[in-house]
């Protein structure tokens, strides 16, 4: 008897050793620009605009307009100027990795105990009060037509 069929297929191993903890370990991405969910919508609807403007094939594959699907879910802020002011004052906490900086302006956490519960590497870079004032700052922006 050979036993019952597979239900699931194995896991590949990671590559790296990458990995968003208490200690951030991002491997080549360590120093790499990230953007919040709303930042990565606006520039790609821009790119898929301005090359239908200018008449180039935009090549529309269900791989990018499932990321289109994706971000459009997940995009807090619509409006390009929100989006640059979330911008602005994540990139005013220079103690904060670039990871973490696009983490809080995707997840708009409520409380500061919030973010640094799903980003544990915060725990020592930023106090409760100082975040909870960046935190209230982007819930403000929320409130602008998002």
């Amino acid at each position: 008897m050979s036993g019952p069929p597979q239900t699931s297929r194995t896991r590949e191993a990671p590559q790296g050793d990458e990995e968003a903890a208490a200690e951030l370990k991002l491997g080549e991405f360590q120093d790499v620009d990230a953007l919040t969910h709303s930042e990565a919508a606006l520039v790609i609807n821009a790119l898929v605009a301005k090359r239908r403007l200018d008449r180039k094939n935009v090549n529309e594959t269900e791989i990018l307009q499932k990321t289109t699907d994706y971000l459009e879910h997940f995009a807090r802020f619509r409006r390009k100027e929100n989006v640059e002011a979330v911008e602005r004052l994540l990139t005013a906490h220079k103690e904060l990795a670039k990871f973490e900086r696009a983490q809080l302006g995707s997840l708009c956490c409520d409380t500061a105990e919030e973010a640094k519960t799903l980003i544990p590497s915060l725990q020592d870079k930023i106090s409760d009060d100082d975040l909870q004032e960046l935190l209230d700052e982007i819930t403000k922006l929320m409130g602008y037509g998002n």
